[in-house]
């Protein structure tokens, strides 16, 4: 819609494509317009105490409305460039031998990062997160696109294109979930704000497997639904195409489901875990030693195979945790875990 029919759209139909025009309004301390009144005539009836108490004329008043709406149609759109490809560019190790590798990441693709404690698994997730070129101590470059990124796109804020999922993960806000994700929304100037948040909501009780209510504050959220409602907001909500996770095998979220849901939404996902089977969900995994990216393995056909046996002893696993929650005796099923 252009500005010269914004005027004399009824306020309803505004409001269904531009939620934020409200706040105008809120800002300037003015009555909302009602649902069939256009624009132009809610200016041009607007009561002399309104008009006198902001200092304005009325035209002034329309050109200050308008002079909002551009700009918050600018925010909307930054950030929005299409992320085709981030290249990660070698820099040193930790004796300053060179790191040599070049590594190009596609929408979709799933890289684990896998390494002992201490081995720089978390310096190169934080390089890709504040997109280095090379002004960090491993040295890396990130390219966005085979291109340098723009100033602006290493800052944080609502634009940036890197999110970050650790395993230690703690609300210090007293809201509920419901005013978390209404705030997230409303910042993100989503339009159908009560169904993107019934749908977060959903995926997030799904992932983490144990209720939990929009009332629910999120101070009271356990560590497993604390991460499933993050990683529920992220894939839902996030604009962020780049998503790194940080060793949440012990977060108590559905780990597979999890990573399923981040690439159907064409997230770039990195993940650094000690756990065999996040590792082989992966189609390639980052090897880190003494600070650098020593090897780049594709996740081979024997390892898929044995991903599915992986995955039934980590399903038996989980029933054997839930039998202890609920106070019973644990049994071994020889069928998954073999023995006599």
């Amino acid at each position: 819609m252009i500005e010269d029919g914004l005027l004399a759209t009824p306020y309803r139909e505004l409001l269904l494509q531009y939620p934020f025009l409200s706040d105008f309004f809120s800002a300037q301390g003015l009555p909302l317009p009602a649902a069939a009144c256009s624009l132009a005539v809610y200016f041009d009836h607007l009561s002399e105490n309104h008009v006198a108490d902001l200092g304005l004329g009325r035209e002034e008043l329309k050109i200050r409305f308008l002079g909002f709406f551009r700009q918050m149609e600018t925010f909307r759109s930054e950030g929005k460039e299409s992320v085709r490809q981030v290249t990660i560019l070698g820099g040193h190790d930790k004796n300053g031998c060179e790191e040599k590798v070049r590594l190009e990441l596609r929408p979709g693709d799933v890289v684990s990062v896998v390494g002992p404690t201490g081995s720089g698994k978390s310096r190169l997730l934080a390089d890709i997160e504040c997109l280095a070129q090379g002004d960090t101590p491993s040295g890396r470059r990130i390219l966005i696109n085979q291109a340098p990124p723009q100033a602006s796109a290493r800052l944080s804020g609502e634009g940036q294109l890197v999110a970050q999922l650790s395993q230690n993960m703690n609300f210090v806000m007293d809201l509920s979930v419901r005013e978390f994700l209404q705030m997230h929304a409303e910042s993100r100037l989503v339009a159908d704000r009560t169904e993107v948040i019934g749908r977060i909501y959903d995926t997030a009780v799904a992932l983490a497997g144990e209720p939990f209510t929009l009332d629910t504050p999120v101070t009271a959220l356990s560590g497993g639904q604390s991460r499933a409602l993050m990683i529920a907001d992220v894939a839902c909500l996030s604009a962020s195409p780049i998503v790194l996770i940080d060793e949440i095998e012990n977060a108590g979220v559905d780990r597979r489901r999890a990573l399923e849901l981040l690439v159907q939404q064409g997230k770039i996902i990195l993940l650094a875990t000690h756990d065999p089977l996040l590792a082989l969900l992966a189609e390639r995994r980052l090897v880190i030693k003494n600070g650098a990216i020593v090897a780049v393995l594709e996740t081979s056909a024997q390892e898929q195979t044995d991903l599915v046996r992986l995955d039934a002893f980590d399903r038996q696993l989980a029933l054997l945790r839930e039998q202890l929650r609920c106070g019973g005796r644990i049994r071994l099923d020889k069928a998954i875990f073999g023995g006599h």
